[in-house]
């Protein structure tokens, strides 16, 4: 209620006061339905129906008027609703006004016992504010989303408590309704907000989710950004992403990665360049070289050998300590780009290179003769995320390059069914890794469709499970003969390799997602 500070009991119930009789029979009848509505506590029409108190009242309203000048002809103009004289008479015009409301530089001539619908009114009037008694009350709207228009639909949704909502005015709607406390209203702002989730609305669905407490809402846009920030390649919805948000979307194993880690480092080179020069926009190729310049500008500025070190790249810190380096790293055209860009400081690096020496030692040399039972959990998110497009039904087979030193793993999309193969015949990595007998990794699949929107109309998930292959051995893992699915489909893997060779493998899984 802006800056209320002093508190002044008053007498009596604010909302029992009736509003003075307007002028004409619109007005007579207005104020015989207030004086009805006050009688029956104000009775709400839910949208769309008249319930049987409304009619109740709108006969009881009829008889008082029955001795009034005006005689019959006071009643309910033929062709419009008791709800919508009251609209027109009361709110609109102001008839019989006993409160004014200003804000915005304007003035709304308002009823008491109308806005005592409203919890924030409710309180005002209910003595404990020195608006009270007043019958000029100034409001200092506190939040920005709340504009002038949404003000007045939500003022009148008071007196009709009919409202449209557009998912283009739902956030002002949804502050406004927020600020006045009206949790029917917040509650059709949801269902809006719900159905409505687009590259358009989002991001700005999802701050304002945060803001006003609507955490099913949150998780919807959450989980749409998973599902579409590394396939839709918008340069819009990238500029609308947070720093703060985007760092959470890094750093989830259900992100949904489209081909290998080395695109989520692309993607963020790419994010970091619209926020800090917001006015660029082409294609991803015009954008590369600007990229550079731009990153290379802020580096000689500073003197500093990598943009991160630098004043404006310190802010992104956090969101870049969220990439997955040693999926980037082991592949050598990769690991020569990251060097090449000098984004990232050596300080990170050093250690990751150290990391994967050693697990590419293990890997050749390790030979364990037992069986072993393995827990598998992901909730560090350490898992390697792959993703692939399909596009049509039809046969398509691929691999990941530099996946877990070059083992020869291919997948295989084929009647409905994805399968991965172990391939002895593919030695183009040239590392004895890829030939030993057995090779062992933990993984899980996901599959989804998107619509026109972005929304996931086709979804299956897989645990984690432990793999374990021969050469040329290969495993069905997913079965889609029996599911409804659209084109283009969307496949991505996580993976977590498990060093070490079993004789046989007894692995139990345990899938801790994050």
């Amino acid at each position: 209620m802006g800056a209320l500070s002093s508190r002044i009991w008053s007498r009596g119930n604010p909302a029992a006061q009736l509003p003075p009789a307007g002028d004409g029979e619109a007005a007579e009848a207005a104020a015989a339905v207030v004086r009805e509505g006050q009688a029956s506590e104000m009775a709400v029409v839910p949208e769309g129906q008249a319930s049987g108190a409304a009619a109740g009242t709108s006969r009881r309203a009829g008889h008082k008027r029955k001795g009034s000048p005006g005689g019959p002809s006071a009643k309910v103009p033929r062709g419009k609703s008791e709800a919508r004289i009251i609209y027109e008479s009361l709110f609109l015009r102001g008839e019989g006004s006993d409160v004014k409301i200003c804000a915005f530089q304007e003035e709304w001539r308002l009823h008491r016992v109308y806005l005592c619908r409203s919890g924030y009114f409710a309180s005002m009037f209910s003595g404990a504010w020195k608006e009270t008694d007043m019958n000029t009350i100034e409001i200092q709207m506190p939040d920005e989303n709340i504009d002038h228009e949404s003000f007045h639909a939500v003022l009148g949704f008071l007196y009709s408590k009919r409202i449209t909502i557009t998912p283009c005015r739902v956030v002002a709607i949804l502050a406004t309704a927020n600020m006045l406390q009206l949790d029917d209203l917040i509650h059709r702002c949801g269902r809006i907000m719900r159905s409505s989730v687009s590259t358009e609305t989002v991001c700005r669905y999802y701050y304002s989710a945060e803001n006003y407490g609507l955490q099913d809402i949150r998780s919807i846009c959450r989980q749409w950004l998973l599902d579409n920030l590394m396939t839709q390649g918008n340069d819009e919805l990238l500029l609308d992403i947070s720093r703060d948000l985007m760092k959470e979307l890094i750093a989830s194993s259900d992100l949904f990665v489209i081909e290998v880690e080395m695109d989520v480092y692309a993607m963020l080179k790419k994010w970091m360049f619209l926020q800090l020069e917001s006015t660029c926009s082409g294609s991803q190729r015009a954008l590369l070289p600007a990229e550079d310049l731009c990153f290379d500008k802020y580096k000689g500025d500073s003197d500093v050998a990598t943009f991160l070190d630098c004043d404006q790249g310190r802010a992104f810190v956090p969101v870049f300590q969220q990439l997955r380096l040693p999926y980037i790293v082991c592949d050598l055209p990769t690991a020569h780009i990251i060097n090449q860009d000098a984004l990232i400081p050596a300080t990170w690096l050093t250690p990751v290179y150290k990391e994967q020496w050693l697990a590419l030692v293990q890997a050749e040399q390790s030979r364990e003769l037992r069986p072993m039972d393995v827990c598998v959990s992901d909730d560090r998110g350490t898992s390697m995320r792959c993703g692939r497009q399909i596009c049509t039904d039809e046969e398509c087979i691929w691999s990941w390059s530099g996946f877990n030193f070059g083992w020869d793993l291919v997948v295989c999309y084929t009647n409905k069914r994805i399968i991965f193969r172990r391939s002895a015949l593919n030695k183009s990595c040239g590392l004895g890794v890829s030939l030993l007998w057995q090779r062992k990794v933990a993984f899980r699949l996901r599959v989804i469709s998107l619509d026109e929107t972005g929304k996931a109309i086709f979804r299956m998930d897989t645990d984690y499970h432990v793999l374990a292959l021969r050469k040329d051995q290969e495993l069905e893992v997913v079965n889609l003969q029996n599911q409804d699915i659209t084109f283009p489909m969307y496949v991505s893997c996580n993976f977590l390799y498990l060093p070490g060779e079993t004789a046989s493998c007894s692995g139990t899984s345990k899938s801790q997602r994050k």
